[in-house]
């Protein structure tokens, strides 16, 4: 469906209307937030729309409209306001990228779903079940980059935060009712604060791409050079890398090591990728069968009994989320298991550092934790 049955969203893209949305947002108790990015049409992805709302209306935030957001900063990171998100993780990390914006108070209506144990935690199925609202997917793989950004993608963007402070209404209301709203907003806690890191591999780009396990060093020193011209490439056209080459047209290249413009044709190049960049292709695999041979980065072997503690809980919240009609890491988050696991302590204190920020869980399941660590269970 569409918003047409809605007034029209503010759509802010200057400085004075900037100032008047702060004004307002200030004002609020909680606010309903989203954002829209380019991810599949940039090599560097980039934040293009921020949605907001409040109780009576829809705001979008064009942000390649403005030089400055930085008054909105303050909105994000004020604890007397309540940020309503729908899965934050992936908005906060283009949030502080982009703009630097850390946030407190929030309210997470996909991981309040997933706590209550919803058998469907996406916006979509969400705004159907309590609105019968259904979001058109078409725009979510769209170029939200793109300007002017037509009408029915400003519909689209609404939908997403339209209905949020309502949503988060119902599920904060059945959380209190069965007793997990402690568990909820720790949670929302956590969530607010970000890994150190950008949560990529610190592998290289070559090691990461599945399918090369059984390849030579010297397949694998072509197959290195082939990613870093695809990295030059991608950049240099302002494109994903997927959409210059995919990763196994890469596999056949490194394996089959061609010698001409023929041989990437029928290795799979489009005649328009041999045309535009089929030389540089080339030219890295003559690189990659010259270039010293490299070596995979070797991952440390977990110890035995780190192994066998990390079996224990696993199979533990496992049991554990199939009473109460959740999902596994709802009991136990794979950062609190992990770190349990090798550190295996040896007390409810020690169980109380490592699952620092989540009291709840070390008051309901410290002792089950520690009796099963101690080999008591």
């Amino acid at each position: 469906m569409t918003a047409n049955r809605f007034p029209p969203p503010v759509w802010v893209a200057g400085h004075e209307a900037l100032v008047r949305l702060v004004n307002e947002l200030a004002r609020q108790p909680r606010i309903a937030v989203d954002t829209e990015s380019n991810s599949l049409y940039a090599y560097r992805e980039q934040v293009c729309l921020i949605q907001f709302s409040t109780p009576g209306t829809d705001y979008l935030v064009d942000p390649l409209a403005l030089a400055d957001l930085s008054l909105l900063g303050p909105i994000f990171s004020d604890p007397g306001i309540e940020k309503v998100f729908h899965a934050v993780e992936y908005d906060l990390i283009c949030l502080q990228r982009d703009f630097g914006f850390s946030l407190s108070n929030l309210f997470d209506t996909m991981q309040a779903a997933r706590i209550l144990g919803r058998a469907s935690v996406g916006l979509d199925s969400l705004l159907g079940e309590n609105f019968g609202i259904s979001l058109n997917k078409r725009w979510q793989r769209a170029d939200w980059g793109r300007r002017p950004l037509p009408e029915e993608m400003r519909d689209y963007a609404r939908l997403d935060t339209h209905y949020l402070l309502q949503l988060r209404d119902i599920l904060a209301a059945e959380l209190k009712k069965k007793e997990r709203w402690e568990l909820a907003q720790e949670d929302f806690a956590l969530a607010c604060r970000l890994p150190n890191g950008n949560g990529k591999s610190d592998c290289a780009a070559w090691e990461r791409i599945s399918g090369s396990q059984g390849f030579s060093p010297r397949e694998l020193t072509i197959l290195k050079e082939l990613c870093e011209a695809r990295e030059k490439i991608a950049e240099r056209l302002d494109r994903p890398v997927f959409k210059v080459i995919n990763d196994q047209i890469l596999l056949q290249l490194a394996i089959g090591q061609p010698h001409s413009e023929m041989d990437l044709a029928a290795a799979g190049l489009t005649s328009k990728q041999v045309r535009f960049f089929g030389a540089e292709f080339l030219t890295a695999i003559r690189r990659g069968d010259e270039s010293p041979l490299v070596k995979r980065t070797t991952a440390q072997r977990p110890s035995d009994a780190f192994l066998t503690r990390i079996d224990l809980l696993k199979t533990w919240r496992k049991s554990t989320a199939q009473r109460l009609g959740v999902e596994s890491d709802v009991v136990l988050p794979k950062r609190f298991m992990h770190e349990l696991a090798e550190k295996d302590p040896q007390d409810l204190r020690g169980i109380a550092e490592v699952m620092a920020g989540s009291p709840w869980r070390v008051e309901t399941y410290g002792g089950q934790i520690l009796k099963l660590l101690n080999g008591r269970s």
